[in-house]
């Protein structure tokens, strides 16, 4: 649209001298893993807080066993090679400064104020000596080591209390209503033609306004925003747009999701970010969703300054308010065929935590939010903060990423960084179809009178060994159909593709199963494993000898799934080892084809 202004895109971080390969010299090899291990970053020694490589890479994209580290390139590279002290130094001194500022504002009783000064010093030096601590993680520390210690649990909750109330007060007078509602000749120098490019220019228009005032931070935090007349709100409004992402935004949001529309609706992951801040993003969500849009909105888990963090969301007067109607997630690791149905239901705000204390660091994030983060369609971010995190950074994820923030010279720069070319997604539509052709497929099968057989085996349970267990998985049943007559067996490794994860394939084969089309599940025996190998000529490896589909999670899964069925279809036959075997797969670790609690146990 005409009123778009903005620079061209800027070059994307190189990935020169960024990417650290391990093997090339062990001095450096130690330090780089004590780097994640000193900043708790390592999920090896951190099991329960850290992601999994294999969550991870439900939003980031890593290259050649490359691991990802959530700070800046330069700041990765000063730490790994230790030549830039003084800018590390002066990061460190930030946050100082910024712990001291909030025992000094929080803290009256002198004694007190001078021992958790104290206190936060010692720890500050201690950490800071080796210079291998992330700022942000330092930051962390030291605050909970003050909320523990002080025993105000937030305490930033009254300040983002105000600056909430302030923005919502401005944003709802009728200076900022008239403002946001007016049009002028200016805006029609080349008059829309059709009605519906006038609602295009209309959507425009409110969304360029909308994003103006998201990064007016005089609206929450002075006092004189609540005398604003109308003149100084359309001085807001027409504020320039910078950044290499504003035109490409705009048209991914301005269209109408009506009925009969060809453009489909977006689901968008928004990362709050300030608190005032946090209102207008509320007044863009809504007209998003008035637009047709679906967004998951991410607050913060817990307190981080004046960040806006989930309890707010809940309990803040004036943000909860803003957010009547929208779905709630407090579940940290949400399954994914759960997740979908709150996706696919009605619900077109839904609210969730990042599941971090912190900045961004997506080593850190739940299984609710990769979960999210890989089904949106794209993210928008919000402030400086994040937007280092995501551009600041050579990798590249798995989802198109927006920032908004304030630009130079008093404009809205609105960034963007494309997906990885190669990533791989599978959305749940994708994957329907694909059950939807099987079932299809067994469908044509009863009707020429075929048994259906579903054969439900070990395919990624022995953590390494998926090409393995893919080889004699198929081997087996091609013994099967040799000596089996009018038989249609479905033998799922033929249907694992690249990029599929536990996930992806527990979710199409659910549909599958649920079909009421299978006339045998079979669940594999050791006696099915030890004969594949004895037909390629092969002795039962050790890690095999012993292991059926009661070793599997996907097969534990499945059994409950074949319990369910034979309640509506008692006519089906399940044969296999017997159901109370079941017992001893839990739960995926998230991505993995394999029980979480193997990972330990399994090492190859």
């Amino acid at each position: 649209m005409p009123f778009l202004q903005h620079d061209p895109a800027s070059p994307p971080v190189s990935k020169q001298n960024t990417a650290y390969t391990e093997g090339e010299n062990p001095e450096k090899d130690a330090w780089y893993t004590v780097f994640f291990i000193e900043n708790h970053l390592d999920h090896n020694s951190y099991p329960e807080q850290v992601a999994t490589p294999e969550q991870v890479r439900f939003m980031v994209y890593t290259e050649d066993d490359e691991r990802f580290y959530p700070c800046s390139d330069r700041m990765f590279e000063s730490i790994m090679n230790r030549n830039n002290p003084g800018f590390i130094q002066a990061k460190y001194d930030a946050v100082l400064e910024r712990i001291i500022n909030v025992i000094d504002e929080q803290i009256e009783d002198e004694d007190k104020n001078n021992f958790l000064k104290s206190l936060i010093k010692i720890k500050f030096m201690h950490e800071t000596k080796d210079m291998i601590m992330l700022p942000s993680r330092l930051e962390k520390r030291l605050l909970r080591i003050f909320i523990n210690h002080s025993h105000i649990q937030d305490p930033y909750l009254s300040e983002k209390a105000f600056r909430n109330k302030s923005a919502a007060t401005s944003m709802k007078s009728d200076s900022f209503n008239n403002a946001l509602n007016l049009m002028d000749s200016s805006h029609l120098k080349e008059p829309p033609k059709t009605i519906s490019e006038i609602r295009k220019l209309a959507d425009y228009l409110e969304l360029k306004r909308l994003f103006a005032v998201s990064v007016e931070n005089s609206l929450w935090t002075s006092a004189r925003s609540a005398g604003y007349s109308e003149k100084d709100f359309l001085k807001i409004f027409d504020r320039d747009f910078t950044g290499n992402g504003a035109d490409l935004l705009f048209d991914l949001l301005c269209i109408r999701n009506n009925k009969g529309s060809q453009e489909p609706r977006k689901k968008i992951l928004w990362l709050t970010d300030e608190a005032g801040e946090v209102m207008a993003d509320m007044a863009i969500i809504k007209y998003l969703v008035k637009l047709g849009h679906k967004i998951f909105v991410a607050f913060k888990e817990g307190p981080l300054f004046t960040k806006i963090d989930f309890y707010d969301a809940l309990e803040d007067e004036t943000l909860a308010d803003e957010l009547k109607g929208a779905f709630f997630i407090k579940e940290k690791s949400l399954g994914k065929n759960e997740l979908i149905r709150i996706i696919r239901s009605d619900n077109d705000i839904i609210a969730i935590s990042d599941g971090i204390s912190e900045n961004i660091n997506l080593l850190l994030t739940s299984t609710t939010f990769a979960r999210f983060f890989k089904e949106a369609d794209f993210i928008i971010s919000r402030g400086g903060d994040q937007k280092r995190r995501f551009f600041d950074t050579h990798f590249q994820f798995t989802q198109d990423i927006f920032n908004i923030s304030a630009g130079e010279n008093d404009s809205v720069n609105i960034s963007y960084k494309p997906k990885h070319p190669s990533v791989i997604k599978f959305s749940y539509a994708d994957l329907e179809k694909k059950a939807r052709a099987i079932i299809d497929q067994m469908a044509d099968a009863k009707k020429k009178g075929m048994t259906v057989i579903f054969y439900s085996g070990i395919i990624g349970s022995v953590p390494g060994k998926i090409k393995t267990a893919k080889k004699i998985m198929s081997v087996f049943i091609r013994r099967l159909k040799e000596r089996f007559a009018m038989t249609f067996i479905i033998n799922p490794s033929e249907y694992y593709e690249p990029g599929m994860d536990a996930d992806d394939l527990m979710y199409m084969w659910e549909m599958v199963q649920r079909s009421g089309f299978i006339d045998i599940w079979r669940f594999q025996t050791y006696d099915d494993i030890a004969e594949a190998f004895q037909i390629i000529g092969r002795k039962v490896p050790p890690e095999w000898v012993g292991k059926d589909a009661t070793f599997s999670t996907g097969c534990t899964k499945e059994m409950k799934i074949a319990c369910e069925v034979l309640e509506k279809h008692p006519e089906m036959q399940v044969i296999g080892p017997s159901r109370e075997k079941f017992m001893r797969r839990d739960e995926y670790g998230v991505g993995k084809m394999y029980d979480r609690r193997l990972g330990n146990v399994c090492k190859l």
